[in-house]
């Protein structure tokens, strides 16, 4: 009995069966989405390039000559695997390409987004500014009637007195 082999099954794990159970196995490979977008960016920015361009010229015309000097006039076999490289690269680039815009298109939106609440925190606080300046003004304008009250009381009290300075106390 103490070989350790006759304890029956093995405790349950911790945390809900139904969560463990609802997991999907994982068989293939695991890729990254984001190096994927990355890489296929900047396929689809070299694509879009003169150095791209250049090279893909001299590779027609290089090809072209060869299948034209070296295999003579029969040039059609030469040709007809130039149409089918030219067609695998377009088969790949162009959803290369709608990747790139469409990675380009959703970090358009999150900007979007962000100067949307820039904006907006931007126009709350022009709105607070309008109301502490109205306030000031508000404010301003009650200092303003105050001291016209106290000027026009002193004035009331000059006119009342005469104009007379009271005589310095002799000491």
């Amino acid at each position: 009995m103490g070989t350790g082999r006759d304890r029956g099954p093995a405790p349950p794990l911790p945390g809900p069966p139904a969560r463990r159970a609802a997991q999907p196995a994982r068989f293939g490979a695991h890729y990254d989405p984001d190096a994927f977008g990355r890489l296929s960016e900047g396929i689809a920015r070299f694509f879009g390039t003169a150095r791209y361009l250049v090279f893909q010229t001299a590779m027609v015309i290089s090809w072209i000559a060869i299948g034209y000097f070296w295999l003579g006039f029969d040039h059609h076999p030469s040709l007809f695997l130039l149409n089918l490289a030219f067609s695998t690269q377009a088969a790949y680039a162009a959803p290369l390409i709608l990747l790139a815009q469409n990675r380009q298109a959703e970090r358009d939106r999150l900007r979007a987004e962000e100067d949307r609440l820039v904006n907006q925190r931007t126009q709350a606080e022009a709105e607070f500014l309008a109301r502490e300046l109205a306030a000031s003004r508000l404010s301003l304008g009650k200092i303003e009637a105050t001291l016209a009250r106290v000027e026009e009381r002193l004035e009331r009290y000059e006119e009342r007195d005469g104009g007379d300075e009271p005589e310095p106390a002799s000491g």
